[in-house]
């Protein structure tokens, strides 16, 4: 199982990215997905989550409101939609894939990525 994270880089505050994370070697359709994101000197936290049907999501209220996650079941691929974004937005973020979702917890997620830099200044 691959989980491949992209789209990060540098963007001003205010400004927007748009997250991909292309997965191979699991079953896409029966697969949660999540995205975390850890920040330098902080323990790894919770952004937002889908179950495998795309019916349900779930969002960290730092990012309610900012950031939009969806899913493309023919492309195997979780896509985080960033915008407004704040110099706190800063971290690697990783996606994840599990099977009870939308679980903000990631001891819930069996494959990780390996991360994507997003850097916000201000």
């Amino acid at each position: 199982v691959q989980l491949q994270a992209s789209g990060g880089g540098l963007v001003q505050a205010g400004g927007s990215l748009r997250l991909s994370c292309a997965t191979s070697g699991l079953v896409f359709s029966s697969a949660s997905m999540g995205w975390f994101r850890q920040a330098p000197g902080k323990e790894r936290g919770f952004v937002a989550a889908i179950l495998w049907s795309g019916a349900n999501t779930n969002y960290a209220e730092t990012v309610k409101g900012r950031f939009t996650i969806s899913r493309d079941d023919a492309k195997n691929t979780v896509y985080l939609q960033m915008n407004s974004l704040k110099p706190e937005d800063t971290a690697v973020y990783y996606c994840a894939a599990g099977i009870n979702g939308p679980s903000p917890y990631p001891t819930d997620y069996d494959y990780w990525g390996q991360g994507t830099q997003v850097t916000v200044s201000s």
